[in-house]
């Protein structure tokens, strides 16, 4: 997967210092046992020699799942749900990455924080895009 990306990434020509996956709060995190976005961003970070960091940006509340929610529940569902170490983050150009958009709620919320430590760009990256029944 992460060959695809690399050379779709290239025809872009983003500037980016460092790779973030969108992270899972701890609880999701222990049930699950992985985060499967950072099983993407690593290996493409890896590729393409850029930083990577899943401590840069933290999911500092535990959200409810996203699925089967409205547009404004998944808003509001993530509002506030994450914190960027300003140390590690200001003056960066980052690519956030995550497994599917919906609505890009979740998106969103995690570059207002990153952008709020004093990232001075942040670009988004998902594998996949989920398409409304109306779409």
């Amino acid at each position: 997967m992460s060959n695809h990306i690399r050379h779709y990434m290239r025809s872009i020509d983003w500037q980016i210092d460092v790779v973030v996956p969108i992270p899972l709060s701890s609880q999701r995190h222990k049930e699950r046992g992985y985060n499967q976005i950072a099983l993407v961003a690593y290996p493409f970070s890896l590729q393409m020699r850029l930083g990577y960091s899943s401590h840069l940006l933290i999911r500092k509340k535990h959200t409810l799942s996203q699925v089967g929610l409205s547009a404004v529940e998944r808003k509001k569902n993530v509002e506030g749900a994450f914190w960027a170490d300003a140390k590690l983050t200001n003056g960066k150009s980052i690519l956030l990455m995550d497994d599917v958009a919906t609505t890009g709620s979740t998106l969103s919320a995690a570059a207002a924080a990153l952008v709020e430590a004093g990232a001075t760009r942040v670009h988004a990256f998902t594998l996949a895009r989920a398409l409304s029944h109306s779409d």
